[in-house]
């Protein structure tokens, strides 16, 4: 997926079985990588903490983290 300069990151609020778009965009960025991910390819996310992550490695680690 291409993205332009002027792309800005979504924001969303993740909820157990998927996320609700609040302001468009074409990725939302990972909370421990700053990754840009683009929707159509996110697939890990905290609901306790609202926040997106890259892979599911990331999110064990943050989850294993902030416990």
């Amino acid at each position: 997926m291409l993205m332009s300069p002027g792309d800005k990151a979504a924001k969303l609020v993740f909820g157990p079985n998927g996320f609700q778009v609040l302001k468009p965009g074409p990725y939302v960025v990972c909370a421990v990588t700053a990754e840009h991910v683009p929707l159509e390819e996110l697939r890990y996310w905290s609901v306790d903490l609202q926040e997106a992550y890259a892979s599911a490695e990331i999110a064990t680690q943050r989850l294993t983290d902030t416990r």
